[in-house]
């Protein structure tokens, strides 16, 4: 069955970086205690894939799992075959898709998570978990060959997401933006996920984590919102 946990950002507030989810990633990785976390760290545009290892490996120590970096083999797609457990960090997630290309492990974690490995995210990495890419906040710094994504969920993912405008802010917001993207892609439906929320999925049912909840958007910006611990299919 399919076990995932898709993240909306790596902080919540003024916590550490995922201190917030340590607690659910515990409870989700119960069974899998000094078994083997297969992490993707491509996101990562301003640090080294060294130093993001290290900062997820130090973030996680209380989770009781080895983590490795997918650079750390001579082919990236051996670490996730070898993996019990697959995780993708945040950054920029136009980096993030270009290098699960260039690397072949679009498949090779689809049939993996699809297979039964756990798949836990954050930020781009929870975003990358969806159909495409084409509700992401970030700036296509770099271009990948597709837009479509792991597609473990089937819907669109929008992570970090903030309701209305900052003081003095012109530009369009977030429900703006969305918006744009469902008169041009009528039949998607857009997960929009606040800091420090979370979908936990279980086979075909997701349920909302974290302190606040998450909204649903469909065709003309009909917005359904899902509380905090309920459980929908999806």
């Amino acid at each position: 069955m399919k076990a995932m946990l898709l993240l909306s950002s790596s902080k919540y507030k003024d916590t550490g970086y995922l201190e917030h989810a340590v607690p659910w990633l515990q409870q989700f990785l119960a069974d899998y205690r000094g078994k083997k976390i297969a992490f993707v760290p491509y996101a990562g545009v301003r640090r080294t894939f060294d130093e993001y290892e290290k900062t997820v490996q130090e973030a996680l120590s209380d989770v009781e799992m080895e983590i490795i970096s997918v650079h750390r083999g001579k082919q990236h797609r051996d670490i996730i075959e070898q993996a019990d457990v697959i995780a993708i960090g945040g950054g920029n997630t136009f980096c993030l898709l270009k290098q699960l290309y260039e690397h072949n492990l679009i498949e090779a974690i689809r049939e993996k998570v699809n297979g039964g490995t756990p798949y836990f995210g954050w930020s781009a990495g929870a975003n990358v978990a969806g159909s495409s890419i084409m509700t992401t906040n970030d700036m296509p710094i770099t271009y990948p060959p597709s837009f479509s994504a792991l597609q473990l969920f089937p819907h669109q993912i929008n992570p970090h997401f903030i309701s209305g405008k900052m003081q003095g802010h012109n530009g369009e917001s977030r429900e703006e933006r969305l918006a744009e993207f469902l008169l041009v892609n009528s039949t998607a439906l857009v997960y929009a996920l606040p800091e420090g929320s979370a979908l936990h999925i279980q086979g075909k049912q997701a349920t909302v984590l974290g302190e606040n909840p998450i909204l649903r958007f469909s065709e003309g910006m009909q917005c359904e919102t899902f509380a905090v611990n309920h459980s929908f299919s999806y």
